[in-house]
């Protein structure tokens, strides 16, 4: 079996590292906070390029205290594209704003910067630029944006660990960023896990204190917060794991790469583009095709994994069907039962590529 994701055989590549991480922390029992945390959240920031970084529960509360953080007026609008995970839109009505969606570009599937234009009126207070499948968005067309508007950027970097725009670390450019360890993640811990990021020590001192009860020192609240706040053991797992997202990287870009050559003459699927300006770090690969399901089926049987993301747009999700965007001449719309992503990951040999392409060109003979 070729399987889509092995973090089994990933924890074997670095098991003692890991292991020896949590016992250091189960012997030293710095579970809440603590040097394990710190040590992260220093290191995490360094590889972003950003001067706060901040642990939290996992990647839709770092959106949801991110919101927060900012002080929008209630019932703010915010951009949000179609073609992404619900977390990202249902931190926005969580806090108490209106989701408005945009639809998606058709290379590479992040926000379309025409169609964001489109939906900015006076009520719009920031824009949700999602980094999918690891592409970067076009930063400067939206930093274009947020200053003709008035509108903050927030990034969603939660498929993007380690992706550039024009040789800046994704996490680095907006107002204030959202990262997700969760475990399938390219950098990924054994639990849920989150991070906030951000150049702004406003923003990174009101979001701490949101993500602990509204506090700084122990007893001191200044507001009522939440709870959601990174553990030591996933910030030790993060860590060790952390120091080999670089080379597990370069092992994505590559494999991207070879589908990317392989498969460029089979001519009913649609690979995905590399803008040029973009580090693409390829948390997904995905490809279009009319016959998804039964490519999917035939690849199954031949003993190799797929996955779809998403299969519905969140426009037609029922969770927004009061939003009345279903119906809207959306890529986003119209693409979603196409979408097909291919097993990516540096758990997979040559072999395995081989036989992934062998399989897919058989299957369009």
């Amino acid at each position: 079996m070729i399987n889509f994701l092995d973090l089994a055989t990933q924890y074997k590549s670095i098991k003692q590292e890991i292991d020896s991480a949590i016992h250091d922390v189960i012997s030293k029992s710095a579970f809440i906070g603590g040097e394990y945390v710190s040590k992260f959240e220093n290191e995490f920031a360094d590889y972003c390029d950003v001067k706060h970084c901040i642990g939290v529960a996992n990647g839709t509360d770092a959106i949801e205290i991110a919101i927060e953080a900012l002080n929008l007026p209630h019932g703010s609008e915010i951009v949000v594209p179609a073609n992404t995970f619900i977390a990202t839109s249902e931190a926005v009505t969580r806090q108490g704003h209106k989701v408005v969606f945009a639809d998606c570009d058709p290379d590479s599937y992040v926000i379309s910067i025409d169609d964001a234009s489109k939906r900015i009126t006076s009520k719009t207070k920031a824009i949700l630029a999602v980094h999918l499948y690891g592409h970067p968005c076009d930063m400067d067309a939206l930093g274009t944006l947020a200053v003709q508007h008035g509108l903050y950027i927030i990034e969603d970097c939660a498929q993007s660990h380690g992706a550039e725009y024009k040789g800046k670390p994704v996490g680095s450019i907006g107002d204030i960023a959202c990262f997700s360890f969760y475990p399938g993640k390219n950098l990924g811990a054994y639990g849920d896990a989150g991070a906030i990021t951000t150049n702004n020590s406003e923003l990174a001192k009101k979001s701490r204190m949101i993500a602990n009860h509204g506090r700084i020192s122990k007893y001191d609240h200044e507001f009522e917060g939440r709870n959601s706040r990174l553990d030591g053991l996933q910030a030790a797992i993060l860590s060790v794991k952390l120091k080999y997202l670089t080379g597990w990287t370069h092992k994505r870009i590559a494999i991207a790469d070879y589908y990317l050559a392989s498969l460029k003459d089979v001519n009913q699927i649609t690979l995905p583009v590399r803008k040029n300006w973009a580090k693409q770090v390829y948390h997904l690969f995905v490809i279009r095709t009319e016959k998804r399901d039964q490519l999917a089926n035939f690849l199954f049987d031949k003993g190799i994994q797929t996955g779809v993301h998403y299969p519905i747009s969140l426009p037609k999700l029922k969770a927004y069907r009061y939003i009345n965007q279903a119906s809207d001449v959306f890529l986003a719309n119209k693409i979603d039962s196409t979408l097909l992503s291919l097993p990516i990951g540096e758990h997979l040999k040559e072999e395995d590529l081989v036989e992934v392409v062998m399989a897919i060109k058989g299957f369009f003979k």
